[in-house]
């Protein structure tokens, strides 16, 4: 007995005195992280080539190649910004509960063996980096046309840094909208809500387009603007999906209920068109599709396939009104219906979830204690302060703006012979050659 015994103990002491593994090793999760790495390609798809064909399709011809410029611009900026500042204003720790401190700016202490959660915090970084890229970007919609280049980066850096990044800090870095229990699984308050409000103010305070409303032309490529509408609908299983920071089920659940409030809201919105107007449009289709992409990413994560189904049937109803309700009758020109869409429908989905989340409809319920007209009130005040946020913070920004750039517009003769040639020095298009 003495020998087994005694080979045990020596196995024992062995097992203690070998060097450990890093224990970080049993928290990261391969699987998680190659996902988040694909997740973070496919948000990027989003805006670069997705947004940006989306809204080239819905111009003039002598403006598409400036709005594929401006998305680009924006996407280099905000990558520069958010490695210098912006992450560490989002998801630095928290100062009272409104924006993070500088502690992780220039990526400081962001290395490949620190982790968030069961990824590598560099993965999670750079997937937040992603959204800081697609949020300015879908202002763009409502200024083409008519806004100086160098306007269009100094406002996007500064709203970046002075809107966005603070409001992320709040729902998703810790902050007080966080504390609160407020529920924005992929940004239909972070990002939906502060660009949709910001598009606005923006549209009324730069003018309407020239012929603005009655003799805009019509989309000059609407087949460009249904293939950037399908990478986005691809995109978004990143988006949202990603947002899971899982390769879990509720990652698959999240994609499930995103897939069918798209395809619901496409089909809603071209039935309405037809009922109204006589004719389903593409260009009608598709944005229903974003509507439906928009109003379901607040809610993605917590609600089921029915709840996917629910949000789909709003969003077609409610931003289709939108549009007529901004463009037709108040005369504002969203150009690319920017609020109405992405605005409404993030604002839509982030007061809806309070109750598609009960398990009644297939979702993973509130948190313990909380009721559904609680949880609403958690919403609509999350909401109603980042709207009143990013519109005094547009303003403020995009007076300093036109300070710094001699005005907004462009003038009126480079509007009519189009920012191609007139900001860029290009052509969309030289069927001459």
């Amino acid at each position: 007995m003495t020998f087994p015994l005694a080979r045990l103990g020596l196995v024992a002491l062995a097992t203690m005195l070998m060097p450990l593994p890093a224990l970080a090793a049993d928290t990261l999760n391969s699987g998680d992280t190659a996902w988040i790495i694909a997740a973070t390609a496919l948000v990027l798809f989003m805006t670069l080539p997705g947004l940006a064909l989306f809204y080239a399709g819905l111009v003039r011809s002598q403006a598409v190649l400036s709005v594929i410029m401006q998305c680009v611009g924006i996407a280099c900026l905000a990558t520069i910004l958010w490695l210098v500042v912006g992450y560490s204003l989002a998801f630095g720790d928290s100062v009272g509960g409104w924006i993070g401190n500088l502690d992780k700016a220039f990526f400081a202490g962001v290395t490949p063996d620190v982790l968030s959660g069961s990824i590598p915090e560099i993965v999670f970084a750079v997937f937040q980096m992603t959204f800081a890229i697609i949020t300015p970007a879908l202002i763009v919609g409502a200024y083409v046309e008519r806004i100086k280049f160098s306007s269009v980066l100094i406002f996007s850096g500064a709203w970046l840094l002075l809107v966005y990044a603070p409001v992320c800090h709040w729902v998703w870095g810790g902050g007080w909208l966080s504390e609160l229990g407020v529920m924005d699984f992929a940004g239909g308050i972070v990002v939906h809500a502060t660009a949709g409000v910001s598009a606005l103010v923006i549209a009324m305070m730069l003018g309407e387009r020239r012929g603005f409303p009655d003799q805009v032309r019509p989309p000059h490529n609407p087949g460009m603007t249904a293939t950037g509408a399908a990478m986005l609908w691809v995109g978004w299983y990143g988006f949202n999906g990603g947002s899971q920071l899982a390769a879990d089920g509720g990652a698959g659940m999240a994609i499930a209920a995103t897939h069918i409030a798209a395809a619901t809201a496409g089909m809603v919105w071209m039935i309405i068109e037809w009922v109204k107007f006589g004719k389903p449009s593409l260009v009608g289709a598709v944005t229903g599709v974003i509507a439906g992409l928009a109003t379901v990413t607040p809610a993605s994560g917590f609600v089921g396939p029915m709840g996917g189904l629910i949000l789909g049937v709003a969003a077609a109803v409610v931003c289709f009104y939108a549009v007529q309700l901004i463009k037709h009758k108040m005369k504002i020109d969203d150009s690319l219906d920017v609020f109405a869409v992405h605005g409404v429908g993030g604002i839509l989905g982030s007061l809806m979830v309070s109750a598609l989340a009960l398990a009644a409809f297939g979702g993973g319920g509130l948190a313990e204690g909380q009721t559904v007209v609680g949880q609403l009130g958690v919403q609509a005040l999350g909401v109603g302060v980042t709207l009143v946020w990013s519109a005094v913070l547009t303003v403020v920004i995009l007076k300093i703006t036109g300070l710094l750039t001699g005005g907004l517009r462009v003038d009126e003769d480079q509007e009519i012979e189009g920012l191609d040639l007139a900001s860029h020095g290009e052509r969309g298009y030289d069927l001459g050659r």
